[in-house]
């Protein structure tokens, strides 16, 4: 979709890159691209979709090409970074501060369309606790907790 096409009426999604929603990633490192839902201060719920072009795929198992299960982690922070980041506009970042049972069910290829959901479990002071997954089809395929810390 070019910048000049509009949106179908039903489609209630926001591109991250035309906004970044506060993330403090640019290209090529922003791997949510887009925004299905949030509930500020809450939860985000966002999408990706990796090309079997990127480089990465180049070296990350060749001729069997997967997700590195680092970058669905970071794709994960990012969900969660949009999530804070509404709850938060005194803060201008979020870094990711702790990982906490990330289990991988199943790998990831490119051309997967990935479902990224992050949802706020607590808050002491200046952290951030988030139960995050990511799903392609429906079928769970990461979960566990992650911790930001407000900048």
């Amino acid at each position: 979709m070019t910048r000049k096409e509009k949106k179908p009426e039903s489609d209630h999604s926001l591109l991250v890159t035309d906004h970044f929603l506060g993330l403090p990633h640019r290209p090529p490192f922003v791997f949510v691209k887009k925004l299905i839902a949030c509930e500020p201060g809450t939860s985000a719920e966002c999408e990706t979709e990796f090309s079997s072009a990127d480089p990465m795929f180049a070296g990350h198992f060749p001729g069997d090409p997967l997700v590195p299960g680092v970058i669905l982690t970071e794709a994960l922070a990012q969900t969660a970074g949009i999530a804070a980041h509404q709850q938060n506009t005194k803060s201008s970042r979020f870094l990711l501060s702790a990982i906490r049972q990330m289990k991988f069910f199943r790998a990831v290829r490119p051309k997967e369309k990935i479902t990224f959901r992050a949802r706020k479990l607590g808050e002491v002071d200046q952290l951030l606790q988030f139960e995050v997954e990511a799903l392609v089809n429906g079928e769970q395929v990461a979960a566990g907790q992650l911790v930001l810390s407000a900048r």
